[in-house]
């Protein structure tokens, strides 16, 4: 009976092993394959960001801008925009005004604008606030603090290594249509010999999340160049940024009309895209005090 008993929990080791190394194989090859990415959806409000972004574009003041914004909202679907009187939009923004220091470092160093970055992080914030409900319930909501993402997407704007290594070749690929001129060409050089863990590192370091901002500038940054050489400037419009931050350097193919979308991010019992969030956020009068319009 003994052996018995012995046998069967033997095999019930292995059997959990294969199990654990099955899933981590599944695991390296949805990373290899590009299984994991973001396929995205085009927002059902599409139209209206065209159309107001073109009246924006039509007026310099930014006090007319957001007067123009106001009065599209009053025929827009005010219920659209409940997630910025939800609990994880209140716990978002404390935290989000504890990076400001490092947010406008990397706005300062880039030329990218504080307020396009707060952008990109709040899609990427609120989608893991619901995603990483348990975690979020007992540590970020009491904290006030940031998820920091470590396993397919990294860093507090959830980032993949494949992506990350693209914005640091496209810093030296002088013939590229995402290149940005020598004055860039080494900002995000290594100090050690093993560029992957410092890689890592950088962009997984749950107290400083300078690394994570920069990326992330340089990626947008990199798709402006792209949109500008091919005559389109999309620099004021946060909704298609955003967008292709979401989707990935793959999805950017610049041409005339853009559609937002990106994944599909729930928010008290509602789905918002990606790029609809940093639309209505970048617009709205949440966080003007700490990172304004530029």
């Amino acid at each position: 009976m003994f052996l018995r008993i012995l046998r069967q929990t033997a095999w019930l080791i292995v059997y959990l092993f294969a199990l654990i190394g099955f899933i981590l194989v599944g695991g390296f090859f949805a990373l290899r394959f590009g299984w994991t990415n973001t396929s995205g959806v085009v927002d059902y409000n599409d139209r209206y960001f065209n159309e107001v972004i073109g009246q924006i574009r039509q007026n310099e003041e930014s006090n007319s801008a957001q007067a123009i914004f106001i009065e599209n909202c009053r025929r827009f679907d005010k219920s659209s925009y409940d997630w910025l009187r939800a609990t994880d939009w209140a716990v978002l923004k404390e935290a989000i005004v504890k990076d400001q220091a490092q947010i406008k470092k990397v706005s300062e160093e880039t030329g990218v604008p504080a307020r396009l970055l707060v952008s990109m992080l709040v899609g990427e914030q609120l989608r893991l606030y619901t995603s990483e409900r348990e975690v979020y319930k007992q540590i970020f909501q009491p904290l006030k603090i940031l998820g920091v993402q470590s396993k397919f997407s990294w860093g507090v704007m959830g980032m993949k290594e494949e992506t990350a290594k693209q914005v640091e070749a496209n810093l030296k690929a002088k013939t590229s249509s995402f290149y940005l001129g020598p004055a860039y060409e080494n900002i995000l050089d290594f100090k050690t010999t093993e560029p992957d863990n410092e890689r890592f590192n950088r962009l997984v370091d749950q107290h400083n999340h300078y690394y994570s901002y920069l990326y992330t500038a340089l990626y947008l940054k990199q798709i402006m160049a792209e949109w500008q050489l091919a005559g389109y400037n999309i620099n004021d419009r946060p909704e298609i940024l955003a967008t292709l931050f979401n989707l990935g350097f793959a999805k950017s193919v610049p041409k005339a009309l853009p559609q937002v979308g990106g994944a599909l991010i729930e928010v008290g019992g509602q789905e918002y895209s990606f790029g609809s969030l940093a639309f209505q956020f970048y617009y709205s009068s949440e966080l003007l005090d700490y990172f304004p319009w530029q």
